[in-house]
């Protein structure tokens, strides 16, 4: 799909990572249990899967193998670490390029009710970056997000980038010059 928006689909039948398994953590086994949900979203054309908590099923957890943002205005929210969420890297970065870039941002539980009022949706993660969401469908009604202009999800993958590549110069002490 290379930058082409995700398009995700919400699944309520099965769940990614229950509370006091093994979800917090990056382990082969987090991936095993959603295979059958992924493969069911693909075949009906759904880049992926956004899954729900396991006790209300009520409230985002994370895609298959990314975290999940929700921007509204000036906040940025994402599902707090609660032994469920994968305190992913990039994640972490993400959140405080966001804060020096003047967002707000809450680490809470965010309802899946609240996707219809989101600007703009984007993901995280080891292997996707920082990725744009296009839509989201959910019981079978496709809610579109901001996929162009000027993104906020842009903006912050445009910075991480430049303090990867030594274009930004590094004030966090996150990168190591090897010589």
């Amino acid at each position: 799909e290379g930058t082409a928006p995700l398009n995700l689909y919400i699944e309520e039948e099965y769940v990614r990572a229950s509370p006091g398994g093994a979800g917090g953590v990056k382990s082969i086994t987090n991936y095993a249990p959603v295979m059958k949900a992924i493969a069911k979203a693909k075949d009906r054309g759904f880049s992926d899967v956004l899954y729900l908590d396991a006790i209300n099923k009520k409230y985002l957890e994370e895609v298959s193998s990314c975290n999940i943002f929700i921007v509204k205005g000036n906040v940025i929210s994402t599902p707090a670490r609660n032994g469920t969420i994968l305190e992913g890297v990039t994640r972490k970065s993400i959140i405080e390029i966001a804060k020096d870039h003047g967002y707000q941002v809450e680490e809470r539980p965010v309802a899946v009710d609240e996707l219809v009022d989101a600007d703009e949706v984007f993901c995280t993660g080891t292997a996707v970056g920082v990725a744009l969401v296009g839509s989201i469908t959910y019981r079978n009604k496709r809610i579109e997000f901001r996929s162009e202009g000027r993104l906020v999800c842009q903006q912050l993958y445009s910075t991480l980038v430049g303090l990867q590549t030594g274009r930004i110069e590094d004030k966090k002490g996150w990168t190591l010059e090897i010589n």
